[in-house]
């Protein structure tokens, strides 16, 4: 979902005619996809081995 965000942002944002309400949809949808990311970089990151002392 990041990467075809990714270009639909690239595209919306070139357009000076974009709308208010496509904006704040495309936020979302990139916060959405954003809370995604991090929820699986944050499991990842909890299940790599500790060092030792």
């Amino acid at each position: 979902m990041a990467a075809g965000l990714l270009g639909h942002a690239a595209e919306l944002l070139a357009d000076r005619r974009v709308t208010e309400s496509e904006l704040h949809y495309l936020a979302s949808r990139l916060s959405e996809s954003l809370r995604d990311v991090k929820r699986v970089a944050d499991s990842r990151g909890a299940r790599l081995a500790q060092p030792g002392p």
